[in-house]
């Protein structure tokens, strides 16, 4: 049976003569026959023709209508799917978008008569009312070589065609071009409730693309996890992020496509909850089984390293997870590449290019590449190198003094008892490795942020380059996760957010090429700068109470009304390049460990 002969088959029910009736004898003589409808009734109702039925190309023109049978109306829920069939072998696959009872009969019953006769009955005669679904088309369903395809509606199905729901899993991924295979995100649901379809299992799994065979896999696209406080947006994504570290994954690292490499994964963690993935999840055999049976990865990932961030006085302990525990310290010699990070009070466009230009030269000369952060603070406090650069115009001293004042303070970040990062590049970015940098023990957040986006400038600043450093970096396949990213990514007039914003805006357009994915995670969404926000293209959405957050997120309107009111571990996920915009119903559990107890 083909995908598309599943949605018209249903079973006739007649007597032996095939007449649909029964004939019966009173007490007085007279013979009675009670007639029947041959058959019995397959699918929810037909197409209305009542008030017009048109296919158009704008879409406040198409009307098309169906009428709800009375035995129908208890299941058919805004956003269902439904299929109606055309003369020939193809399929209409809709959805419905409004629900809407209007009156059998030309009778008021707005009348004192007709209230207190319901409220004195049981209940009312659905037959007295029609209930109408409005349904909005979303594709035509048609056999191509023995392959079921989909295209644009272009034609106008029948009036009382028949319209029943959606059932074959394989003509609902068609309909919604959901990709058979790819990363694993959710099941497909209507209203919170998972769609049920004639299959097993008997749920739809939706997939993120994730192949070079019809584009580029949607990981190096970027994705946005966004969700307000306790909406579960940190257990979506330590599911998401598992499904990238499972061992059968691999991306291509040449044009040659001749070598494959699974990808690493650098988590920035300022609640320090993703160490646990390391260990595994609290869950049953039952749904173990059907994790495996849908081929989703689960389990504490083994190769999971804190990579904990030595700043001042501050420890880490983490009795709450297994994973090895590396320090490292930020050496001042990075700040030549960046050298924002040092402008954390924020410096002018005049200020930055006295730094850049002239005093982080002339202290490279004098101090060498390795020269540290209390021997910059020394140089800036030399008198002499303040009176000079003022008399040969190259730095005001009121310039200077500026500089002097912002730069301090960083005395906790850089050059701490620990070896320098730069020393431990092949550790902290392996294939298949999944590398945490917990923030959660640092209390001072320009500490924080300053730790983050060095490490995160590091790793895009190689990808990117023509000649890296790291060799490491440029041949592995790269997803840096960024919890809390509106911390981090947002607008600001400051040179330093500038400068963040303009490389990671690079990052993300170069994504693709350079195999770079950004994963994004953040219950803020509008404070994400809108030039790093545009390049993202697969979104998920889970429960937002604030209105300025969900209109950021920029879903569709349809979907934006539902975000609200989603329970947790609902969401929904606008992907345009993956699949038509849908509702889906995250894992009951976590595949790793999460929590603390």
């Amino acid at each position: 049976m083909t995908d598309l002969e599943d949605f018209t088959e249903f079973e006739t029910d007649t007597d032996d003569s095939g007449s649909g009736t029964t004939q019966s004898e009173t007490e007085d003589g007279f013979e009675t026959y009670e007639v029947t409808p041959v058959g019995q009734d397959s699918g929810v109702g037909v197409l209305s023709a009542g008030q017009g039925l048109q296919i158009a190309e704008a879409e406040d023109e198409t009307r098309l209508r169906a009428y709800v049978t009375a035995e129908n109306r208890r299941a058919v829920r805004l956003g269902a799917y439904l299929i109606a069939p055309y003369p020939d072998d193809e399929r209409l696959f809709c959805r419905i978008t409004g629900l809407e009872y209007e009156q059998a009969y030309r009778a008021d019953d707005a009348t004192e008569i007709h209230a207190r006769r319901a409220m004195r009955s049981p209940g009312i005669d659905e037959e007295d009312f029609r209930l109408m679904a409005t349904l909005e088309p979303v594709a035509i369903l048609y056999e191509d070589g023995g392959t079921l395809k989909r295209r644009m509606t272009d034609r106008v199905p029948k009036p009382e065609t028949v319209v029943r729901q959606a059932r074959e899993k394989h003509a609902i991924k068609t309909g919604l071009k959901i990709p058979e295979e790819g990363v694993f995100l959710g099941h497909l649901a209507v209203g919170g409730q998972k769609v049920q379809t004639a299959t097993e299992p008997p749920t739809i799994d939706y997939r993120l693309k994730d192949s070079y065979d019809d584009g580029d896999p949607l990981v190096f696209r970027h994705t946005l996890i966004a969700g307000g406080t306790g909406s579960g947006k940190t257990h979506a994504a330590k599911n998401v992020l598992r499904q990238f570290l499972d061992t059968q994954r691999t991306y291509p690292v040449d044009a040659a496509a001749d070598r494959e490499v699974r990808p690493a994964v650098v988590q920035f963690d300022p609640q320090d909850e993703y160490a646990q993935m390391h260990d595994d999840g609290e869950y049953d055999t039952s749904f173990e089984r059907a994790l495996e049976r849908e081929g989703i990865a689960h389990g504490g990932h083994d190769d999971t390293v804190a990579f904990v961030p030595s700043v001042g006085t501050a420890s880490y302990g983490a009795s709450h997870h297994r994973a090895e525990q590396v320090t490292f310290t930020i050496p001042f010699s990075m700040v030549h590449d960046n050298p924002w990070l040092v402008a954390g009070s924020g410096l002018n466009d005049n200020q930055y290019g006295a730094l850049v230009n002239v005093l982080l030269k002339r202290f490279r000369r004098q101090y060498g590449s390795d020269g540290t952060y209390e021997q910059f603070l020394s140089f800036l406090d030399d008198p002499a190198l303040r009176e000079e650069l003022d008399e040969n115009g190259q730095v005001h001293e009121a310039t200077f003094d500026a500089i002097r004042r912002r730069a301090r303070g960083f005395g906790p970040v850089f050059d701490q008892d620990a070896r320098p990062i730069t020393d431990q590049i092949h550790e902290f970015v392996r294939p298949g490795r999944l590398t945490v940098v917990p923030t959660y023990h640092i209390a001072e957040s320009r500490y924080t942020e300053t730790v983050v986006l060095a490490l995160a400038s590091l790793l895009v600043d190689e990808k990117l380059s023509n000649d890296p450093t790291h060799d490491r970096i440029k041949e592995t396949p790269l997803i840096i996760g960024m919890d809390e990213a509106h911390n981090f990514l947002t607008d600001a007039d400051t040179v330093q957010a500038q400068r963040v914003i303009g490389k990671f805006t690079d990052a993300a357009k170069q994504g693709r090429k350079e195999r770079l994915g950004l994963f994004l995670i953040t219950q803020d969404p509008q404070d994400i700068a809108d030039p790093v926000f545009k390049q993202i293209n697969t979104t998920v959405v889970l429960n937002l109470g604030d209105d300025d957050a969900i209109s950021a997120v920029n879903i569709p309107s349809a979907l934006e009304s539902k975000v609200p009111y989603m329970e947790k571990g609902q969401m929904v996920v606008y992907s345009p390049d993956n699949s038509e915009p849908v509702e889906l119903v995250g894992l009951p559990a976590c595949v790793t460990k999460h929590g603390r107890e």
